[in-house]
């Protein structure tokens, strides 16, 4: 299929009225009045500012937490509403709801300019189960739909995919850069392509992984993740993380550390050249670790897993949990990246919020950010540590789009995107 994202001209939204889905599932304070990180909100200001700028009336629509089709008050888009106003410096009207005659109301009173939110989506069940009444009654309000969530594009949803059944659609700036990034690594990425993985759980990644072990050059593994292929490979990890595989999954044969066997066994004929001459296997586990007794622990330990985890087993007491990457690793991963044309980053080396197993995530962070590589990153740990080392600013793109993005770089094509790409 060819992919070339449908963007909105000026012709398109003047003077027109506008539904915009926006992903406003933020976080927000104890007493739900406050938004706490506004990241999502601030990548839509551009398209939102487009369509004030040439005179669009704008209606906003969004989900917030998981209210499972019922009014819930601690769910509202309230206090997203009063944050936008603050950061487009117009007010923004809310109603209290996304359907019946206030919307109508609401929308026939709107100017050029003006912009009105709905509240949450998901406090009607139709909404998740893409019903085409509920889709038809929100692309009544309009004449444009433009998508500028693509967090939520992985999903058959009324506000995703149903409403582009009834009205001409686009994606928003947001949104074509993510996917437009995104199809690139998979397509088109400056070599070597490293691919550094790592976080506690490998269930939701594993497709991206797999897939993506195909189109790299180089994996990095860490964290959890790297559990499952140092067990796959007969090391005794101890108390280590390693995610169990659900009842429903092991029926179908799916096992995590039989994935990572796999993959140790498919790529075993390829080698990466570091430094031009020295041969690599594709898929690189951590050599030596940091190990703890508990994510708590204030003292720790480095060991050598060339000696202590499969020469000599019995080394690895039974109560120790794998907590971060050694200091060998990490300086053997650094040196990898230092090297590669393309990195894209997943997932913490370690247990990033103890500053006892902090070192490996902060150095490779680090690493990527000094590369002159293009560097892609993405997953709420992910960035969570970037900010907590005060990198953010550091990095090519960050992907803030979780479920959607790795779907996307598993090779899926998402039911919020295939409407939006010029046929």
């Amino acid at each position: 299929m060819q992919f070339t994202p449908r963007l909105p001209k000026v012709s398109d939204i003047k003077d027109k009225v506008v539904l915009v889905r926006v992903d406003y599932n933020v976080p927000l304070s104890s007493d739900r009045t406050q938004v706490t990180n506004d990241n999502r909100i601030q990548a839509s200001l551009d398209t939102l500012r487009f369509l004030i700028d040439h005179r669009a009336k704008v209606i906003l629509i969004s989900h917030l937490g998981r209210p499972e089709g019922k009014a819930q008050p601690e769910f509202s888009l309230q206090p997203t509403a009063k944050h936008l106003g603050k950061l487009l410096r117009q007010p923004i009207q809310f109603v209290p709801d996304c359907r019946g005659e206030q919307v109508a109301t609401a929308v026939s009173a709107l100017k050029p300019g003006q912009v009105v939110m709905l509240e949450n989506l998901r406090f009607y069940a139709q909404e998740e189960a893409n019903d085409a009444d509920f889709a038809k009654e929100l692309a009544g309000h309009a004449e444009v739909f433009i998508n500028e969530a693509f967090s939520t594009a992985h999903r058959a949803h009324a506000s995703t995919e149903g409403v582009t059944h009834f009205l001409p659609s686009f994606m928003g700036t947001a949104f074509a850069t993510e996917v437009s990034t995104l199809h690139r690594l998979l397509t088109k990425p400056k070599r070597p392509f490293v691919m550094v993985i790592g976080g506690a759980k490998i269930s939701d990644k594993v497709e991206a992984v797999v897939n993506l072990t195909h189109l790299a050059d180089l994996v990095l593994v860490g964290g959890g993740v790297a559990n499952n292929f140092l067990k796959a490979e007969g090391f005794a990890i101890g108390q280590s993380y390693v995610q169990d595989t659900p009842a429903d999954l092991k029926k179908k044969g799916v096992d995590y550390v039989a994935v990572a066997e796999h993959l140790i066994e498919e790529t075993k004929p390829e080698r990466m050249l570091k430094d031009g001459y020295v041969p690599l296997p594709k898929i690189i586990y951590p050599t030596d670790v940091v190990v703890g007794t508990s994510l708590e622990a204030k003292a720790s330990q480095v060991i050598d897993l060339a000696t202590d985890g499969k020469a000599e087993l019995d080394r690895v007491k039974p109560n120790w949990m794998f907590l971060d990457i050694g200091p060998r690793t990490i300086k053997l991963y650094q040196e990898l990246i230092s090297q590669a044309g393309t990195v894209f980053w997943n997932g913490p080396m370690g247990v990033f919020e103890n500053p006892s197993f902090a070192a490996g995530t902060r150095q490779i962070a680090k690493a990527i950010a000094k590369t002159k590589a293009t560097s892609v990153l993405g997953g709420g740990d992910t960035m969570a540590a970037i900010e907590q080392f005060g990198l953010t600013t550091e990095y090519d793109y960050i992907s803030t789009a979780g479920g959607a993005s790795l779907e996307f770089l598993a090779g899926k094509m998402l039911p919020g995107v295939e409407p939006l790409l010029e046929k």
